[in-house]
């Protein structure tokens, strides 16, 4: 193959590489013509619907029952209800196209062929299926509200319960005590203008749902932490939800694609000691900010653990294994509506960590089919290093143990004060004041970042009238553990943790803590 000019040498141009590795037959049956090619293999229309099916059973069927499956196949005996958390995008109108084809309608086109037609496997798992929606218009100036056409959406499909939300709700106490949630006497608001995050306690008179959420977002230091704390409110909506309909499985319709991205910017953000539970997550909550299980809205319905402290809610994303182009091709051949979701923009403002990670990856996935497949195989073999020290008060994932040691001892945040200044008086005076509650020791590494990694230009506010707010409340289901932790933040009584602070110690001071234990030199 030569270099030269295509015009008089025919043998210049090189040949356009195939699509396919051998032939354009499907390489499941071997006799139809492919209409899909996937990572170099080509597939007609019925394998590949079939294709999907077996990727979605393999995915979420081992996953039902509170125990796995042993070396023989057991009944599918799901220990609550089934929630669906849907966005209105590609994979979550899948996951709910499929989701009703083979656990509410039964169809047959979707059932193994083998066991026969009264085989256990082919009656229904779930006696009740939830769909749950969180509407996030409200956090982006501009956006539009989707709740009416979801709503239209989810009527396609029979025998469903629609459950909506919006993001406000984290900071609802209506809402809160509404699913369960334990009353807390005073509302707590951290100055996520400092560093050490410090708490106070908010006004009797605080202001509303709406108004707290946007000055949580305008007080945020950059666009990705916005993104961040956005994802972040809604997985824990979804998952209250699930407790409050006594489910014990909430599927997400994250795709290979999405999971891959996921995974990366996770890592990237801090979050890679939770790089399991982006896969596939346990979440227990918190007893303590919980009225009682029993005593919550279907708690009980379709549910065989209703004992106090004992529900767990699987987190289940059984698209992992279906890419973005098989979700368009089966949206396509099934005739799946998509409504879609708008970007998470506002004026000014940069893309984030997220965005610029899936701008990547899915430009590397059209020369390189296998991209998104390996970073999930990679990360799955990926185990998370250190001790937990318990679950991030935030996200509610776990927190690993000494993280804000090892951060304090990398990070140069200021100067010391010169002996004798201002400045070093000033910090003496700090030192000797009692010490002040804060929301550092609650919180994993990666919400901590979130909170304070500032960038080095200004963040452009989406909501300029909420922002620089001093004191900015918390999602509900913060402040109520923070109440159980906390019985009075202006002082220093605390339950169940401790609030440590340093501080650099002179020599003197050092001295005289271990004054008493040090022997004389005549003796």
């Amino acid at each position: 193959m030569s270099c030269g000019n295509p015009v008089a040498d025919a043998n210049a141009l090189m040949q356009r590489r195939k699509k396919y590795d051998k032939t354009n037959s499907c390489v499941k049956c071997k006799v139809t013509q492919g209409n899909l090619v996937i990572r170099h293999a080509v597939y007609c229309k019925d394998c590949f619907l079939h294709l999907v099916v077996h990727k979605f059973r393999r995915a979420l069927e081992p996953t039902v029952n509170p125990k796995p499956d042993g070396p023989r196949r057991t009944a599918l005996k799901p220990a609550g209800n089934l929630l669906v958390g849907f966005s209105g995008g590609l994979g979550s109108s899948v996951l709910l196209d499929l989701v009703h084809r083979c656990y509410v309608a039964l169809d047959k086109s979707t059932m193994p062929s083998d066991g026969g037609r009264d085989h256990p496997r082919h009656e229904r798992v779930w006696k009740k299926v939830t769909i749950c929606y969180v509407e996030v218009c409200d956090a982006f100036p501009g956006m539009r509200d989707r709740t009416e056409e979801i709503t239209q959406h989810v009527k396609r499909y029979d025998d469903l319960e629609f459950v909506p939300l919006r993001i406000q709700d984290a900071f609802d106490r209506s809402w809160w005590e509404k699913i369960g949630g334990k009353s807390f006497p005073s509302e707590i608001g951290a100055s996520l203008a400092d560093e050490a995050l410090f708490l106070q306690s908010l006004p009797s008179t605080s202001a509303d749902p709406l108004t707290s959420l946007r000055a949580y977002l305008s007080s945020l230091p950059t666009p990705t932490a916005v993104t961040a704390s956005i994802q972040t409110l809604t997985r824990l909506l979804l998952l209250h939800t699930a407790l409050q309909t006594g489910s014990s499985h909430l599927v997400l319709g994250t795709s290979l694609t999405s999971l891959a991205v996921s995974l990366i910017s996770g890592v990237a953000q801090g979050a890679g000691f939770n790089i399991r539970e982006e896969t596939q997550e346990e979440w227990t909550p918190e007893p303590e900010t919980l009225m009682g299980l029993d005593h919550a809205p279907d708690a009980s319905e379709g549910s065989k653990t209703g004992k106090k402290g004992k529900r767990t809610v699987r987190v289940v994303r059984p698209l992992r294994d279906v890419g973005m182009k098989e979700c368009a091709a089966w949206a396509w051949w099934s005739g799946v509506p998509v409504v879609g979701k708008e970007k998470w923009v506002w004026a000014g403002a940069k893309p984030g960590i997220a965005t610029l990670t899936k701008d990547f990856i899915v430009g590397l996935e059209k020369d390189y089919p296998s991209t998104v497949s390996t970073i999930v195989r990679t990360c799955s073999k990926l185990a998370p290093k250190g001790e937990v020290s318990g679950k991030c008060i935030l996200c509610g994932r776990p927190a690993q143990r000494g993280v804000q040691e090892w951060k304090a001892r990398i990070s140069i945040r200021d100067r010391p004060p010169a002996p004798g200044s201002t400045e070093d008086a000033t910090a003496k005076t700090a030192d000797a004041e009692p010490l002040q509650p804060s929301l550092t020791p609650y919180l994993c590494y990666s919400c901590h970042t979130t909170l304070t990694s500032k960038s080095a230009r200004p963040l452009p506010s989406p909501w300029p009238a909420s922002a620089q707010a001093p004191l900015v409340s918390l999602p509900v289901w913060t402040e109520a553990r923070l109440s159980s932790a906390i019985r009075d933040v202006d002082g220093a009584e605390h339950v169940h943790a401790e609030i440590m602070q340093t501080r650099q110690v002179g020599q003197d001071e050092m001295k005289g803590i271990v004054d008493e234990f040090l022997l004389d030199d005549q003796e």
